[in-house]
C-alpha cells in the first residue's frame, strides 16, 4: 500500500497543513534518536557514532519522506536512501526487530507531536492524518524488510560459502592458514570429526508429497539445530542423507556429543546414527575417513541409532580387518543361508541382548519357537548360541558377514514417533530409549 499522489486537503491541523508541524526535520531526528536510545534498549548499546551519523541522517530521512507523502508526493530517492540503510544495518547485524521498532517509535513520537498541537476541531482530519500515517509506515517498513532480507541472505550465502571453502580444504588436506583468513574463519587446534548418516524421512516416500521438499525441510532443521547448538564454530559439509561435521572440540565436550546427536535426530524427526573421531587440522582427513568407516561398519551391522566412538567398536573395528580370520568367520553362517528364519532369530536374539521374551515379542513367535531355532542353528553350525563360546564366535561372524557381503544385516525399523511431530510425548519418549540404549544393539 502506497500513499496516493495528490495532496488531501483534508490533513489540516490547527489551521495549516499537518506536514508543516514537522518541518523542522533536523531538530525532530536529533529528538527522536535520544528518545531511541532512553526507550529502545539495543539502540542504547550502539557506537556514539552510529547514533550521530548513520541512525540520525536515516531517521531526518524518514522524517522527509514523511513530510513528501503527507503532501501527496512519492518517496523517491528518499524510500531508495532508507532501503540502503536497512540493508547496511543487516550487513553490521543489526537486529530487525531493533530497527522496526525504532521506526514505529519514531511514528508515535511524530503524531504525538501533531496531537500536541491539534484542536478540538481536528478531530476528523486527525483520523485521516492516522490512516495516512499508516500508509507511509507500510511503505517504509516494507521497504527496510525487504532490503535487509535480500542483504542478510547474501551475507549468509557469503558466510555458507566461506564454510563450505574451508571445511573442503581441511577434509582435503590442504593447506588451511591463508584460506582461512581470506575466509575469516579462525580454525581450531582440534576438532571432533562427526561422521552423520540420516535416513529418508518418512514422508519422502509419501505419493502425496514432493519427496524432494520434505528431504530439503528435514536438512534444514537438522542444520538450525546444528547452528543452536554449536553456532558459527561448527564446520559441515551436509546433504539430505549425511555428510561431515567438524566441531571444535573447546565448543563442545566429548560427552556433550552424545546429547547432540539426539537433538539432531529429534530436529530431523529420524533416527540419525554418527559416529565420532577427534583430530588436529592436519589429521583431519585421516580421522575423517576412519570416522566414515566406523559409520559404514554400524550400518552394515544394524546398529542403534546413536552415537559411536572407536572404543565403542575396537573389537568389530578389528574383527573386520582383512585376513583368513574374517574369511573363516564371514563363512560361518552360510549354513544359515537356506535358512532365513534362523538367521533372522540370531540377529534378533543377540541384538535382544539375549533376551528370549522380548526376541519372541520381536519375531511375533513363542519362546518355544525361539529356543528350537537356536538350538537348530547350532546343530547346522556347531556352535551352539545359548553357550557363551558359541555365542562369541555368533556374534564376531555376524560383524564380519555384514562386512563381506557388504549389506547390512536388515533395515533398520522405523522407530515409532519419528516423523510425527504433533505426537511430541511419544517423540521424546523414543529420543530418551536411544539415549539410553546400549552403545551397539543390533537387530
Amino acid at each position: 500500500m502506497t500513499a496516493p499522489n495528490m495532496a488531501d486537503p483534508d490533513l489540516i491541523v490547527s489551521g495549516r497543513p499537518v506536514s508543516t508541524h514537522l518541518k523542522d526535520t533536523r531538530t525532530l531526528s536529533q529528538r527522536m534518536v535520544g528518545h531511541f536510545v532512553k526507550n529502545v534498549v539495543p539502540c542504547g548499546t550502539l557506537p556514539g557514532e552510529a547514533l550521530s551519523g548513520d541512525v540520525t541522517a536515516v531517521t531526518k530521512v524518514c522524517l522527509e519522506l514523511a513530510v513528501q507523502m503527507l503532501d501527496g508526493n512519492e518517496g523517491g530517492e528518499d524510500i531508495e536512501r532508507v532501503g540502503a540503510a536497512a540493508a547496511g544495518w543487516a550487513r553490521e547485524g543489526i537486529p530487525i526487530d531493533t530497527i522496526q521498532h525504532a521506526i514505529h517509535e519514531g511514528f508515535k513520537l511524530g503524531f504525538d507531536l501533531i496531537l500536541a498541537n491539534a484542536t478540538t476541531q481536528d478531530h476528523e482530519s486527525l483520523v485521516n492524518v492516522a490512516r495516512r500515517f499508516m500508509d507511509i509506515l507500510d511503505t517504509i517498513i516494507t521497504t527496510v524488510s525487504v532490503a535487509y532480507v535480500r542483504e542478510l541472505r547474501a551475507v549468509v550465502s557469503e558466510h555458507h560459502t566461506a564454510v563450505h571453502t574451508l571445511t573442503s580444504a581441511l577434509l582435503g588436506g590442504n593447506s588451511t592458514s591463508t584460506m582461512a583468513r581470506e575466509c575469516g574463519i579462525q580454525v581450531a587446534e582440534s576438532y571432533h570429526v562427526l561422521a552423520l548418516a540420516v535416513p529418508p524421512h518418512r514422508d519422502e516416500k509419501n505419493p502425496a508429497l514432493d519427496g524432494k521438499v520434505v528431504a530439503r525441510r528435514k536438512l534444514r532443521r537438522l542444520q538450525a539445530e546444528l547452528a543452536t547448538r554449536c553456532g558459527d564454530s561448527a564446520l559441515s559439509l551436509l546433504s539430505v542423507d549425511g555428510g561431515t561435521i567438524l566441531i571444535p572440540t573447546t565448543t563442545l565436550a566429548d560427552a556433550e556429543l552424545d546429547e547432540l546427536v539426539i537433538h539432531l535426530s529429534r530436529a530431523a524427526q529420524v533416527p540419525v546414527r554418527a559416529s565420532a573421531v577427534e583430530a588436529t587440522p592436519e589429521r583431519i582427513p585421516q580421522a575423517a575417513d576412519q570416522a566414515h568407516e566406523l559409520l559404514d561398519m554400524v550400518h552394515r551391522m544394524n546398529s542403534a541409532p546413536g552415537l559411536y566412538r572407536f572404543n565403542d567398536l575396537a573389537l568389530e573395528y578389528q574383527l573386520t580387518r582383512p585376513g583368513p580370520a574374517r574369511d573363516f568367520l564371514g563363512s560361518l553362517l552360510d549354513p544359515l543361508d537356506d535358512y532365513p528364519e534362523l538367521l533372522e532369530t540370531l540377529q534378533m536374539h543377540i541384538g535382544t541382548n539375549l533376551n528370549r521374551q522380548r526376541t519372541a515379542r520381536l519375531l511375533h513367535v513363542h519362546t518355544n519357537t525361539v529356543d528350537y531355532r537356536l538350538k537348530r542353528i547350532g546343530q547346522l553350525i556347531a556352535f551352539d548360541p545359548t553357550q557363551a563360546s558359541g555365542l562369541w564366535y555368533l556374534r564376531s561372524a555376524l560383524v564380519a558377514r555384514a562386512h563381506r557381503t557388504g549389506d547390512p544385516a536388515g533395515e533398520m525399523p522405523p522407530l515409532a514417533g519419528y516423523g510425527e511431530p504433533e505426537r511430541a510425548g511419544e517423540q521424546d519418549a523414543v529420543v530418551h530409549d536411544i539415549a539410553a540404549s546400549p552403545r551397539v544393539r543390533r537387530s
